[in-house]
């Protein structure tokens, strides 16, 4: 039996992902101390006042963009993992800093994406994630891990196909992530659940899809809407949204075909497309009145931050993969999932679902780190480990999955 080794953690970013994230983790006995750091002092201060052990769980304020503060806060505390919890803007500071100082690194998502100059709607340019691939080696050489993607969706989704090619399939044509809810937040027309640049960025990019004939592709944002039922929510239209499992799966997981598909609503598609036409996506600085600005800074500015609405919210939302294929030389449907109810996660952690949801799945891939039982080295996603140990812990976390049997489509398709 490996020997668990207690980690020592230092989380940066302590918003509405970061907070639950130490909400959850908070007493567990393999975390010897996570370090709570962010730009804005008076939320890290707060945070750690709210989980009240200071010496497991002091804080401090960091600026990601200058790498040496990084390094301190590191060798300060004796960090064994950094996990990046910041928006993905940063993500090439963050990890390429961890490499540097030798220290093993997880995220919830992969650096990110550039489209094509000619053709953004048809062909990939700099895909999520290649700047973290390419960088495998160098990081297989120095024995260290950078486990990316490691959130509920990217992370529990990719999971779910690695269990479903194990153990529930012979053979996989399509593997595609869904997600829908049907959660409301009270007083507010528009209030993202999730931070706004994130979705943004997701959403308005052209969403990739794999096809092992093809590779990779593109094609225009909200394309390609199907209804899907979701368990304990019911019946939501859903659309193309670029996405890491799309890129991660591939690489691990044999299958003919990777999508991913939000249930984002009519209302929503229209606010997201109002705010690209009006230049308001742009996310680098313009000069208004003599000061530098962001104008997708200015939109996050104005809507309410997704870590402090979870009293307002009500509702359900559900993360899954949808898998088809063969098993015994018959046609099989499966769609793994995992709810969470926002009145719940109020109730038990005092966070909103949303980002509950997200912090459970890394939490669960820290004290497999810490056990023993993932192990690796490399820059590597949920895929290239055991399943089974992960979806066996999800229960005591209180995030119990299903495995709806669907009614398989009378001919596959043709891939």
């Amino acid at each position: 039996m490996a020997e668990t080794k207690p980690l020592r953690v230092l989380l940066l970013g302590v918003g509405g992902v970061g907070e639950a994230i130490a909400s959850v983790i908070k007493d567990q006995q393999w975390l010897e101390l996570m370090v709570l750091a962010d730009f804005n002092a008076d939320r890290a201060r707060s945070v750690a006042e709210r989980i009240n052990k200071p010496n497991k769980f002091p804080w401090a304020k960091v600026n990601v963009k200058n790498p040496q503060e990084i390094k301190d806060l590191v060798v300060k505390y004796k960090i064994t993992l950094v996990f990046n919890a910041v928006d993905p803007h940063y993500n090439e500071i963050i990890f390429d800093t961890a490499y540097e100082i030798g220290c093993n690194y997880m995220d919830c998502a992969l650096t990110l994406s550039v489209k094509h100059p000619e053709q953004p709607y048809e062909k990939t340019h700099i895909k999520l994630g290649d700047h973290q691939f390419s960088r495998h080696k160098d990081w297989e050489s120095k024995k260290i891990l950078a486990l990316v993607g490691m959130g509920v969706e990217p992370g529990l989704s990719d999971v779910f196909a690695k269990y479903a090619e194990q153990h529930l399939f012979d053979e996989i044509d399509e593997i595609g992530v869904r997600d829908g809810a049907n959660l409301q937040v009270r007083g507010h027309g528009f209030a993202p659940t999730f931070s706004i640049w994130t979705t943004i960025e997701e959403c308005l990019n052209p969403p990739l899809i794999w096809e092992a004939n093809r590779g990779w592709f593109t094609t225009p944002p909200f394309s390609e809407p199907e209804v899907f039922d979701f368990p304990e929510i019911g019946p939501v239209e859903c659309v193309n949204v670029e996405h890491e499992e799309v890129v991660l799966i591939p690489r691990w997981i044999k299958c003919k075909r990777v999508t991913f598909k939000f249930g984002l609503g009519d209302e929503f598609i229209n606010v997201l497309k109002t705010v690209e036409m009006l230049g308001l996506s742009n996310k680098h600085q313009i000069t208004v009145k003599g000061v530098q600005v962001a104008p997708r800074d200015v939109v996050a500015a104005c809507l309410p931050d997704p870590a402090t609405i979870g009293d307002k919210m009500t509702g359900k939302t559900c993360a899954g993969t949808w898998v088809t294929g063969t098993k015994n030389g018959k046609r099989r449907e499966v769609y793994l999932y995992q709810v969470a109810d926002n009145e719940v996660t109020m109730k038990t952690t005092g966070v909103q679902a949303v980002v509950w949801q997200t912090a459970i799945p890394p939490v669960i891939a820290m004290e497999l780190l810490a056990s023993g039982k993932w192990k690796g080295t490399g820059v590597l996603g949920a895929e290239a480990f055991d399943p089974l140990p992960f979806l066996e812990r999800m229960a005591s976390y209180g995030a119990p999955y299903g495995c709806r049997e669907m009614e398989p489509r009378a001919k596959a398709a043709k891939l």
